[in-house]
């Protein structure tokens, strides 16, 4: 009897969601059970209308061979440091305004591997698994203890055009789910750099995290080889094992309520139920019209 109640653990570990791709194995809950196929990739891929290859390198490299990188010193890093001694994404600080930019040392930089400003593209660096929720689908959770501040994981997939994004938007029905994500950078000059991300068909672990109106992750973008940014997913806080990850689709800035969003329907369309079952959730998941 004990070795059958041991034999769908064992045969669950088998299964990795990553495929190999990831520095850890992505296991799957419940045993036997798998998410729709799909194609993993650790990374963004260039899809149609993409305006730049993600994989490109286009930054230059710092010099930073005999001494740490430190702001002033190191051309990656303008500002500030991004990171504290214990790879924790330092305090953005809820009286700012805005995100500062995110930049990492990359791989044309002289730094070493183990340089401190290197953190997002070392990859995954905590046991997550993909389960069954209740109501929501697939949804992701951690294995074990996640300080606040270390990077989790990314929201990897298709960088698509504009115009790709409206296509594929409007074939979607209200059963269907939507990946797809919009970052929207307002720079200085006034300037909105735009990215769109779909990782419906090809992208990583990140496509199982579902919306929590009181999120436990936060959404930053970080830039290593070039401008097209890496959505890095942070602890927003401590993280215990067994909790579901989750961030906030409406994307508002350190997760910050501003104003409620209670309307159910938009466009005369129906919006989708949230599940989240948070103090303050909102009963719908967010909705962009543009």
């Amino acid at each position: 009897m004990a070795a059958s109640e041991t034999e769908p653990e064992a045969l669950t570990e088998q299964v990795d969601i990553a495929r190999g791709l990831e520095n850890l194995p992505v296991s799957a809950w419940p045993p036997g059970a798998e998410p729709e196929p799909f194609e993993y990739t650790p990374d963004h891929v260039a899809g149609p209308g993409a305006d730049a290859d993600p994989t490109q390198i286009t930054f230059p490299g710092c010099i930073c061979l005999q001494t740490p990188c430190l702001p002033g010193t190191c051309s990656c890093l303008r500002h500030e440091q991004n990171y504290d001694d214990k790879s924790c994404l330092r305090d953005r600080g809820s009286e700012a305004k805005y995100a500062k930019p995110v930049f990492e040392c990359n791989a044309l930089c002289q730094c070493s591997d183990h340089c401190g400003n290197r953190v997002v593209q070392r990859g995954l660096q905590f046991h997550l698994q993909v389960f069954k929720t209740d109501k929501k689908g697939w949804g992701l959770r951690t294995r074990e203890f996640i300080p606040k501040g270390r990077f989790v994981c990314e929201y990897a997939g298709e960088v698509l055009g504009s115009s790709e994004v409206q296509r594929r938007i409007q074939l979607q029905t209200i059963h269907d789910s939507n990946y797809i994500i919009a970052i929207r950078e307002h720079v200085f000059s006034g300037q909105v750099i735009e990215t769109f991300v779909d990782p419906a068909c090809i992208g990583n672990l990140g496509r199982f995290l579902n919306h929590s109106c009181e999120p436990n992750l936060l959404m930053i973008p970080v830039r290593i080889d070039s401008m097209v940014p890496k959505l890095a997913l942070f602890a927003a806080k401590d993280i215990l094992p067994e909790e579901e990850l989750s961030y906030d689709y409406s994307g508002r800035f350190l997760n910050l309520m501003d104003s409620e969003d209670t309307q159910s329907l938009r466009n005369g369309e129906l919006r989708k139920p949230c599940y989240c079952g948070a103090r303050s959730c909102t009963a719908f998941l967010p909705y962009d019209s543009s």
